[in-house]
């Protein structure tokens, strides 16, 4: 066992001082105490938080970060981002795959995430045809997360068609063609070899409205093969909106909702362009809006309705989705920052008339919408939970002597990144200093695999 004397922590009622914490061998909390005194064997560390978590990831398309920044027709746009990212996710093969994501998670753990939920739809080779082993590229996502000691909800994502009215899938798409039933294969292989594994979690994925069928996602949710998360891209580009809307009189929401039972269970991401019902709906629902600013903004896709939708008690969290940068502090400041751009206002994400800490809420939502997202019944530091925890250094931040919330601000707006010294992830250390334990290694290997890739013709 692990015990550990934290000053100040924030714990799932607030901040808190003088906290011992006890990590068990099954790599949970067995016992998390303020206003206690240090045991003589106990590590002591100044500030811990419940690290965060990102609630969409694609990992291979970090192979691509910052390539995609140049003008490639007068109006560049997400559709015209998508052509340099089907070139990428048409080399990749397995091992590439695996040391890509490893290296990714091991980057996500120095920036302060411990658990990832991973759309995943690179199924087949990069002929379209299916592997030997049909869950051989999700059993690579499972494996670099063991490998860099990182949570992961692996989402097997189901892609039939490549636009609304059933078009078939382009040749750059080939690679991502699955059936409902090839999905729920991929799942129970999943679940079958890495059984009992605290990092790794299944659930659902489904592209888009526009690459799957309604009554297979009917199906598919209701079963009990699918007791689990279900994770859809929705609305993320006005032209989405309109194509749904030509094809079925609706707006991609109304759609969804019309058409299957939209629950807890669900993650709804992006969201962006809603209807005021739209709003109404997903809020109502007690699904979790997953919300990615970086990449939001990176794609110009637009930004979500978060004042109305956090006025009616909607949930959301964060996601790094295209992994282009890779901060929980970032997305969180940049959901703020769009917001007081646009309102010409300030501390604008709280709810109407709730004062306090901005920094606070916004970190303390994102941690349940994605605790919630990712099917984790317990997150934080709190006995049951698994043990994860990420030890700040204030030696980053600018003033001295903070405290509790003004702690947290200063952490999320007055520096660069979430000022992270020590990663635990399942009881283990993963970073310490700022270091992960494998960062050279997995460093090397990616950027080996990343000159390969784009040396074919």
């Amino acid at each position: 066992m692990t015990e550990l004397f934290v000053d100040q922590a924030f714990l799932s009622g607030g901040w808190h001082k003088n906290v011992s914490l006890v990590v068990g061998k099954d790599g949970t909390f067995s016992s998390v105490r303020p206003n206690t005194q240090p045991s003589a064997g106990a590590e002591r560390v100044s500030v811990a938080l419940p690290p965060q978590i990102s609630l969409h990831s694609h990992a291979f398309q970090r192979g691509m970060a910052g390539m995609a920044e140049r003008r490639q027709t007068p109006s560049d746009t997400f559709w015209t981002w998508r052509n340099l990212m089907y070139r990428l996710a048409g080399r990749i093969t397995p091992e590439q795959m695996e040391v890509i994501a490893a290296f990714l998670y091991m980057e996500m753990l120095r920036a302060g995430y411990t658990q990832v939920a991973e759309f995943h739809y690179l199924h087949h080779d990069k002929k379209g045809n299916v592997y030997e082993n049909p869950a051989e590229m999700a059993l690579r996502i499972a494996s670099a997360a063991k490998i860099s000691g990182i949570g992961v909800t692996v989402l097997p994502t189901l892609y039939m068609y490549s636009g609304f009215g059933g078009r078939p899938l382009l040749d750059e798409q080939k690679r991502f063609a699955t059936t409902p039933e090839q999905i729920v294969d991929i799942l129970q292989a999943v679940q079958t070899q890495t059984k009992q594994n605290i990092l790794i979690s299944t659930g659902l994925g489904l592209h888009s409205l526009r690459a799957v069928d309604m009554a297979d996602v009917k199906q598919l949710t209701q079963s009990g093969a699918v007791e689990m998360p279900v994770h859809i891209h929705i609305a993320e580009q006005i032209g989405e909106v309109e194509q749904c809307l030509a094809a079925t009189g609706q707006r991609p929401v109304n759609y969804l909702f019309d058409h299957v039972e939209v629950n807890a269970r669900w993650c709804l991401v992006h969201a962006t362009h809603l209807a005021p019902s739209e709003v109404t709906q997903l809020a109502q629902s007690q699904a979790v809006a997953g919300l990615c600013p970086i990449t939001e903004a990176n794609l110009g896709d637009g930004f979500f309705p978060l004042v109305s939708y956090v006025a009616q008690k909607g949930r959301f969290g964060i996601g790094s989705d295209s992994n282009v940068l890779i901060s929980p502090a970032e997305e969180l400041r940049l959901l703020e920052y769009g917001l007081r751009l646009s309102e010409q206002s300030r501390c604008v994400a709280l709810p109407q008339n709730e004062l306090g800490s901005t920094g606070r809420w916004l970190y303390q939502q994102a941690l349940a919408g994605g605790a919630q997202s990712c099917g984790l019944a317990q997150w934080g530091l709190v006995e049951g939970a698994r043990a994860d925890l990420c030890v700040l250094d204030l030696e980053h931040l600018p003033l001295p002597d903070l405290e509790g919330d003004a702690l947290l601000d200063a952490a999320l707006f007055s520096v660069s990144a979430l000022p992270v010294k020590h990663m635990m992830c399942a009881g283990t250390w993963r970073v310490r200093d700022g270091r992960h334990l494998l960062q050279d290694s997995l460093t090397q290997q990616f950027r080996k695999v990343i000159r390969t890739i784009f040396s074919e013709n």
